[in-house]
């Protein structure tokens, strides 16, 4: 009998990260590999991102709706909600023997409950970091107790897990899969890009994302409208912008990036780039600027600078090319200045990646077999106190 593996992505950036192990996954002869899609992927207004899944040549086992169009935090417990009841049907059904799911989403945590409750295996990627101004923090340390193997993208993040109680033995660092993204898809040329952006890129340009900092209370519309004033004032650059996720105050953000769009001539807005824009759009970009996690993780690998506007990744490791600034206008402005200096970029040339060689994948696949093929999965974990244990 085939291991039947569920992997659970809700967002465009959660399948992108997930794509190499997927495909890998899907060539083990002894792994049934059932993709499982929810969440913004479904949703008209996020750019029915679950297409792209489908493009890349995956079939889908089933799609989920569980997105409330509501913008408010009473919308995000109901869409919770929602998708306990779905995924209980689900999984019940399906009975599959392992669950993957990815990062730190409200979707995730309610998944991962309901699989706790079938006594369904969950291996998480990636937990142990610190994002402490996003309510992703305390959702990705509950994953990690919901959590049976644990995927870490550093060796710090690794001994954070097992400070949670986690047995060292199940915890494994295994690098991001960004990383690999970028070593092994083949990008766009400048031109292919320029044609599918339908955007001149003679001149500079920087990509930005900007998410709600989801434990600040009414900051979202300044903070958003303090980074658009400010890139609007370089003429000189033109600014690429994704929208928000499907948080709370993220669809605010959104119709603030569209109006945006329509008086200032250097801003270019897009819901969704999907994985291989994305990435191309990074290899010739001048800088990244935001909030996302992908300036932390990814664009370091292009030895590009990124200006981390505000608290929400506050507490992840990032590389020397990570420029940290409020969300005034003042400090944004002066990050970009600095960004764009030829002293900071070459600084930003001879970064490290601290998040691995990119060769996640088939680490974590060796692990999944040893588990799955070799070794008896015992649920009952016992909590691993550190300082009895050293």
């Amino acid at each position: 009998m085939k291991k039947i593996i569920s992997v659970l992505t809700a967002t465009r950036a959660e399948y992108g990260l997930l794509k190499p192990l997927i495909k890998k996954l899907s060539k083990i002869e002894e792994f049934d590999v059932r993709i499982v899609a929810t969440g913004m992927h479904l949703s008209q207004e996020f750019g029915l991102t679950y297409k792209e899944i489908e493009q890349d040549g995956f079939v889908i086992d089933k799609k989920i709706e569980i997105l409330l169009s509501s913008d408010t935090s009473s919308s995000v417990s109901k869409s919770m909600g929602l998708a306990m009841i779905s995924f209980a049907d689900y999984f019940s059904s399906l009975k599959p023997n392992l669950l993957i799911v990815l990062g730190d989403r409200y979707e995730t945590l309610a998944v991962s409950l309901v699989a706790m409750n079938e006594k369904i295996p969950i291996a998480h990627l990636y937990g142990g970091e610190k994002t402490e101004g996003a309510i992703d923090d305390v959702i990705r340390h509950s994953i990690t107790k919901l959590s049976y193997l644990h995927f870490t993208s550093t060796d710090e993040y690794r001994k954070r897990v097992v400070q949670l109680g986690e047995h060292p033995n199940r915890v494994f660092n295994v690098g991001a899969l960004g990383i690999e993204n970028i070593l092994n898809e083949k990008l766009l040329t400048k031109k292919e890009l320029e044609a599918s952006l339908n955007i001149s890129l003679d001149k500079k340009y920087a990509i930005a994302t900007f998410h709600p900092v989801t434990l600040e209370d009414k900051t979202a519309k300044a903070q958003i409208t303090n980074l658009l004033d400010v890139c609007s004032e370089y003429e000189n650059i033109n600014f690429i912008f994704t929208k928000s996720n499907a948080d709370a105050n993220g669809r605010m953000i959104n119709k603030i990036l569209d109006e945006y769009e329509k008086k200032a001539d250097n801003i270019y807005v897009f819901t969704s780039l999907g994985m291989l824009r994305y990435l191309s759009a990074l290899k010739y970009c001048s800088f990244v600027i935001g909030n996302s996690s992908s300036g932390l993780l990814e664009a370091p690998t292009f030895k590009i600078p990124t200006i981390n506007i505000g608290d929400r990744q506050k507490g992840r490791q990032k590389a020397s090319s990570v420029i940290d600034c409020l969300p005034d206008k003042s400090s944004i402005q002066k990050a970009i200045d600095k960004a764009i200096e030829n002293e900071f970029i070459d600084i930003s040339k001879n970064t490290v990646n601290p998040y691995g060689d990119g060769n996640s994948s088939d680490k974590i696949i060796k692990i999944l077999k040893k588990y799955l093929l070799k070794e008896n999965i015992d649920l009952k974990k016992s909590f691993y106190d550190c300082e009895v244990n050293e």
